[in-house]
Formats: structure tokens, C-alpha cells, sequence
């Protein structure tokens, strides 16, 4: 919801509720009767009155990000009759796969998950394997001493893009020192094939800045037309961790992340400099721990909210990058309404576990899903963030 919006429904609420108390003292439960059916004076107090709660009603904050899909709850009988948002439904998406083979993992039922918030067990409402729609962002890393987008992760990137249906929608951008948006959301592979002969060109003197990319990505998924479907960030880069870039801190980019309820994946193309570049960074970015300098970490962020990394060499990409397409569409949707009802904006710890069966079956089960999601907020709470120019 836009800013304007937010500011004209508030600017409602307020205007309604300073009228409230005068509605209803002249309200027919506080003067006498005048017969049976009520004066026209009577009768037209009672529409007011009416007319205000709906008013209220429609002023109300509906604050969606994956995860929270807020419902009006019937309104509570009493003299404020006060109408509230008080169920929110947490959805989450979970990929089930055999730890050995790598491949989807089907015909689970409701019971065989366990779903826990913050350490308390939630009842699962929603259960489904649908295939849904994906909006994609595809971010490709421009920087650094090696260029991870040769002509092989091209065709690569290519064969996936065929993969998507009528109803996916892809945007494109590119990352070195700056983040830049290349084609904006929409259908039709045509403008994204179009758009990758317009990458920057690679600059061995740049660098990765990870977390202004992860920012200005997770803002424009903000954007997605897709609003029950699923929103993925693919990186495509030679490297897995890089030192925070001037600006925007490593954790503004993974809480940015986590709200817009995106999963992050990774296609590394796997090559003797790339694992060079790679291991110089890990290490860079390890003893640059122990000084508290702060780095972006791909890995770690795909594990939080139930993307993957994969790693192949630049030959084998396609196979690779079509299991990912795969992967993001067969999927489990589980939902729950969060026992804990404030509204505060706060970070929830998730956990999902397989039950009994499910968990001892003869091909050990790994659960790939969002660690965590950032609860709703009143609209009195809700900042705006820069977005993607």
C-alpha cells in the first residue's frame, strides 16, 4: 500500500472516530423511545451510526508481505463495538527433497509437519502442493576479478527461462558497486532475452556489494503482480560472501530480505579461478570477522528463508538451473495462525519438522524452508524504504 493510501485512510479513521462519541450519545440506546418504531430523527442517528462502522471498516491497515495475510474477525459485541484486525495467518512454502538423491519428495499429508514459532507448536489450518506462479528476480553479478556470466551460464540461463509459464513474471537486474534494475517485472520472455544483451559490461575492477544488491531486490519484489505467488531472488555469481558495501548494513539487507517474503537461491558456476576468488573471499571475510566488519553471505541468507545454492561447472548449468525451476514450483504451502497475536512487527523463528513416519523413512528427508518471518504491524508502526529507481 502506498503512502498516499495509508495517509487518506488514516486521515478516515481519525476523522471517524472523533465523531464516534457524539453518534453515540444520541444514539436510540441512549434517549427514550418514541413509539414503535423509532422517530425519523431516531431512525436517522441509527444509519449514522451504521454508516460510521463501515467507514471504520473500510479505513482499516491491510498489511500484506508473504508470510501475513491479515482477515477481519467478526466485530466483538459491546457499547464501542470496536472493529479489529485479530488473525493473521502466517503461509510459508516448504521443499521436502531426499538427502542423498536431491530429488522432491511427494504425497506427504498435513500430519507428517510440525510447525513451531519461537519454540511453540502451531496447528496447521492450510496444507497444499500447489503449483503456484513465481515471480522471479534475476540478479547478476557484475564485479569482481571473474565474470560468472559467460556464454555457457547464458544458455543456461536461457534454457530456465523456458521453463517458466504464461503466468511467472521475471524482472532483471545487475549488480557490481551499484545495484541497476535492466527490465522491470512482466510476462513474456521475449523482454528478459532482450534485456540480457543490455548487462553492464563485467568490471574486474568493481565490487560485489551483496547487500545493496539483496536491498534494492528485495524492495522491487515489493512490486510483484503476482500476489499469491512466489517470490524468488536468483543470484548468479562466482562467490558466496563479500565485506558490506557503503550504505545499506548487511542485516538492513537481510531483514529487507525476510519482509518481502522472498526465497533466496544462488547458481555459481564452478571453475578453478572461481573457487580461487571464492575461498579468498571466505577467508577475507573470516578474519575480518574477529575486527566486527560485517559481510553479506549468500549461503547463509538462501538457508534462512528456504532457497538454495547450487554449484556446477558452466557445461552441466543447464541441467542445474532447470532442478532449481523445479524445485521452486513443487513445493508444500503450509499456513497457521500465530498463537501470538501482537501485531509489533518483531523477527519470529520458525521450524519445520517432519513427523514420525515421515522422518524415518528409508531415504532421509531434508525440509528446505524460511527459518523466520517478520510479523505484521499496526499501520502506526509501517515505515516506507527507498525504492529501486
Amino acid at each position: 500500500m502506498n503512502a498516499h493510501r495509508i495517509a487518506v485512510l488514516s486521515i478516515s479513521m481519525s476523522l471517524t472516530l472523533a465523531a464516534w462519541p457524539a453518534v453515540i450519545a444520541q444514539s436510540p440506546g441512549n434517549t427514550p423511545a418514541r413509539g414503535k418504531n423509532g422517530s425519523a430523527q431516531e431512525r436517522k442517528l441509527e444509519e449514522t451510526k451504521r454508516e460510521g462502522v463501515r467507514q471504520r471498516t473500510e479505513s482499516l491497515p491491510i498489511q500484506r508481505s508473504d508470510s501475513i495475510q491479515p482477515a477481519l474477525s467478526d466485530p466483538p459485541r459491546g457499547d464501542s463495538e470496536n472493529i479489529r484486525l485479530n488473525v493473521d495467518l502466517v503461509v510459508l512454502d516448504a521443499l521436502v527433497i531426499q538427502q542423498k538423491t536431491g530429488r522432491v519428495a511427494g504425497n506427504l499429508k498435513r500430519e507428517d509437519f510440525l510447525v513451531a514459532e519461537d519454540g511453540v507448536r502451531q496447528q496447521i489450518t492450510h496444507f497444499s502442493q500447489d503449483t503456484l506462479p513465481l515471480s522471479v528476480i534475476l540478479l547478476i553479478d557484475r564485479g569482481g576479478c571473474l565474470d560468472p556470466f559467460s556464454d555457457k551460464v547464458r544458455h543456461a540461463t536461457l534454457e530456465a527461462l523456458q521453463r517458466l509459464r504464461s503466468q511467472d513474471e521475471v524482472a532483471l537486474m545487475s549488480f557490481a558497486n551499484t545495484t541497476e534494475l535492466i527490465e522491470g517485472f512482466g510476462r513474456g520472455k521475449a523482454r528478459i532475452l532482450a534485456g540480457l544483451d543490455h548487462l553492464p559490461p563485467h568490471d574486474e575492477n568493481a565490487d560485489h556489494c551483496f547487500n545493496r544488491a539483496f536491498y534494492e531486490a528485495a524492495d522491487y519484489m515489493r512490486r510483484a503482480g503476482n500476489p499469491d505467488g512466489r517470490r524468488v531472488i536468483i543470484m548468479i555469481t562466482g562467490i558466496t560472501t563479500y565485506f558490506g558495501c557503503a550504505g545499506t548494513s548487511p542485516d538492513e539487507a537481510r531483514m529487507a530480505v525476510l519482509e518481502s517474503g522472498s526465497v533466496v537461491c544462488g547458481i555459481i558456476p564452478k571453475t578453478a579461478g572461481q573457487r580461487m576468488e571464492n575461498g579468498i573471499m571466505i577467508a577475507a571475510a573470516g578474519i575480518g570477522g574477529f575486527f566486527k566488519a560485517k559481510s553479506s553471505n549468500l549461503k547463509q541468507l538462501a538457508d534462512e528463508t528456504g532457497g538454495e545454492v547450487l554449484t556446477d561447472k558452466p557445461e552441466n548449468l543447464d541441467h542445474t538451473f532447470n532442478d532449481l525451476i523445479d524445485h521452486l514450483r513443487t513445493r508444500y504451502t503450509l499456513g497457521f495462525v500465530s498463537t501470538n497475536k501482537k501485531r509489533d512487527g518483531s523477527l519470529r523463528k520458525l521450524k519445520i519438522e517432519l513427523a514420525h513416519p515421515a522422518a524415518k523413512s528409508e531415504d532421509r528427508l531434508v525440509v528446505k524452508t524460511k527459518r523466520g518471518y517478520v510479523a505484521a504491524r499496526d499501520v502506526g508502526q509501517t515505515t516506507e524504504r527507498p525504492r529501486v529507481k
